[in-house]
């Protein structure tokens, strides 16, 4: 299976999101909305909330949040998460989640929210 480019792997989950039913995964607070425990991610807006407040995330934090809740809750290879990178970018993705996962998590060590796949990759707990 050849990974195209992220354009590319964004427009695939995107058709497979589209193909889910309308009350699957992932669509808990409306059709552009992922919910999360006390979070909600706006997808079109790349906005993170816990109630009514704004948490500050980087523009590449923006976009694997909105990888992983454009998959409703499924795993998303490293590689996708990369953007074809190589290595290098996939040990990146790590420093990333890491750094999400302190903003999302209780316990960033024991994350509920997102979740390391092993031999995979990640996904996002969304309710």
């Amino acid at each position: 299976d050849d990974v195209g480019e992220p354009q590319d792997e964004l427009a695939r989950l995107s058709n497979i999101i589209k193909r889910r039913s309308p009350g699957g995964e992932g669509q808990a607070v409306g059709h552009d909305t992922v919910t999360f425990g006390p979070f909600s991610y706006r997808i079109d807006r790349g906005e993170l909330r816990r109630a009514d407040e704004t948490i500050r995330i980087t523009e590449r934090e923006r976009e694997i949040l909105t990888i992983l809740a454009q998959a409703g809750g499924g795993n998303v290879e490293r590689e996708a998460l990369a953007g074809g990178g190589g290595l290098a970018a996939e040990r990146s993705i790590d420093v990333q989640i890491n750094r999400l996962r302190r903003k999302t998590e209780v316990d960033p060590a024991n994350p509920l929210f997102l979740q390391t796949v092993r031999g995979v990759g990640y996904r996002l707990a969304v309710d």
